[in-house]
């Protein structure tokens, strides 16, 4: 066939010799000579030999190769062994502390795996093993942090933990998923659930391998238990689960509308009138009735839940202040506060422009208090933020100022109306004269800035009188209210006294 094309490139003899490895063609060698009939016997017995030690040097790279990745590697799943997986965990210790975070071990048993290999043979139980691994590198998004361990065992690792609760909330997501994933094993769908037991870096285990017994250990428990999974030290158990529990309440609670808000007053120091309220967000839960702020805001805020919180507060305080400027009430501008990550989401702005498009009034009646130290976290931007949302006829207000060290050339230029002197330095003010002058000037400051000033947390009458000496505008604190509920607020502070009837005399 190609008898011509060799003829004219100057081949004359061709030797074709296979390459065989295990029994099995994997190439050939092809050799060219320009002489006629050059390839005798004694060239093809010598070629022969040749050809059989590069097959034999091809099987023997084959198996080197095979029993390298066998040594580290599931053969079944292809998922990483034991060895393999500590290695990495201990590459992902190395990073966790550089980068001043945690990391969670997870230790994951298949309930009834001997059943379902008992009855439907090794083939299915083979088959749910490879479907699990797929299903658990497609859900971590990396089968670097995943393995094979066991018989029915899984681990995996995940590098980085912010909060305490980051790893039980995606450990309760993935056991939810994972319960509701059908597994298909001969023609019939299985739904498979699991057992986990958690260890934590650096307090569980300081190497790859104390955490992983640790984790064994939490595990073992779990199974004995019937707890879906618990972590190895008890008091962290008890942490997760208590926050989960609260988290799960919260997110019924603003289902089941149980937040409330209540309003503190600020009064003028000099002429004792009402000149505003703040807006502070409470939980009225039904089993144990007003929880403490400090208890559930961390949560909310840890959980992303305080986006719709605070998307609710402001909704709110708006329509209440439209309710009582409707109702010819003397209503008063509404100060909110808001969260770091309200501020920093970049749907915000344009979230405080719908609330306040309901009414032409709106945007009179609603203040927003933002911390100092929120502001300096990105100056450059929260001060494009500000502008815009200052545009809008909404004014601000610098919460707990003084705590957040700001650069007075910031302070200068940050669009805001209002500073509010942090109650630590209230309190402060009558323990000597350090923090009296220290008090009178960030009054002077903000008031050479043409700021209005509220002291916060004023509870003694020594407190209000060396504010007003100083020439503070507005105060608010026990002295004057506690925060109160809506409805009680309005009756004392809103609503005008009834006028007395005088009785008629008869003569």
């Amino acid at each position: 066939m190609f008898r011509k094309e060799y003829a004219e490139s100057g081949v004359h003899s061709v030797a074709v010799l296979p390459l065989i490895v295990a029994e099995k063609a994997v190439g050939i060698l092809v050799l060219y000579a320009g002489e006629k009939e050059f390839f005798h016997e004694e060239e093809l017995k010598l070629l022969t030999g040749l050809v059989d030690d590069v097959a034999f040097a091809i099987d023997h790279i084959d198996k080197r190769e095979r029993l390298d990745y066998l040594s580290y590697h599931d053969a079944l799943t292809g998922l990483a062994n034991r060895k393999l997986f500590l290695d990495r965990v201990t590459q992902y210790m190395r990073s966790a502390v550089s980068g001043g975070h945690k990391l969670a071990m997870f230790l994951v048993d298949l309930e009834r795996f001997k059943n379902i290999n008992d009855s439907l043979g090794r083939p299915a139980g083979d088959a749910l093993l490879r479907q699990v691994a797929e299903w658990l590198t497609l859900n971590t998004g990396d089968a670097n942090v995943v393995a094979r361990i066991g018989a029915d065992h899984f681990a995996t690792v995940l590098p980085e933990i912010k909060q305490g609760g980051d790893g039980a909330r995606l450990l309760e997501k993935m056991i939810r998923d994972f319960m509701d994933h059908p597994f298909r094993l001969n023609d019939a769908v299985f739904r498979i659930a699991v057992k986990v037991g958690v260890a934590v870096f650096p307090e569980d285990g300081a190497d790859a391998d104390a955490l992983f017994r640790n984790a064994e250990a939490a595990l073992k428990k779990a199974k004995a238990s019937g707890e879906r999974y618990l972590f190895y030290t008890q008091k962290m158990t008890e942490a997760v689960a208590g926050k989960l529990t609260l988290e799960n309440q919260l997110r019924q609670a603003l289902d089941n509308h149980e937040f409330v808000l209540h309003y503190q007053p600020k009064v003028n120091l000099a002429s004792g009138r009402l000149t505003g309220a703040e807006a502070l967000i409470r939980w009225n839960d039904p089993r144990t009735g007003l929880v403490p702020p400090g208890r559930f805001i961390p949560i909310l805020e840890e959980t992303g839940l305080i986006h719709e919180v605070g998307r609710w507060a402001l909704h709110q305080a708006i329509a209440d202040y439209l309710r009582w400027h409707a109702a010819g009430l003397p209503a008063v501008r509404i100060a909110v506060n808001v969260s770091p990550l309200q501020l920093r989401h970049r749907g915000f702005i344009d979230e405080i422009g719908r609330v306040i498009a309901i009414d032409e009034h709106a945007a009179a009646g609603l203040e927003l208090e933002i911390t100092e130290s929120l502001i300096m976290e990105d100056v450059k931007h929260n001060i494009a933020s500000l502008q815009a949302i200052r545009a809008m006829g909404i004014t601000i207000a610098i919460d707990d100022f003084g705590t957040g060290f700001s650069s007075l050339s910031y302070l200068a230029k940050l669009p805001v109306d209002t500073l509010k002197i942090d109650r630590s330095f209230v309190i402060d003010m009558t323990a000597g004269p350090q923090g009296l002058a220290l008090v009178s000037t960030i009054i002077k400051l903000a008031h050479s800035l043409k700021l209005n000033v509220v002291a916060e947390g004023v509870e003694t009458e020594e407190q209000r009188r060396l504010l007003h000496l100083l020439d503070c505008d507005e105060m608010q604190g026990f002295l004057f209210s506690k925060p109160l509920p809506g409805e009680i607020f309005e009756a004392e502070f809103l609503v005008p006294p009834m006028p007395r009837i005088q009785k008629g005399s008869d003569g």
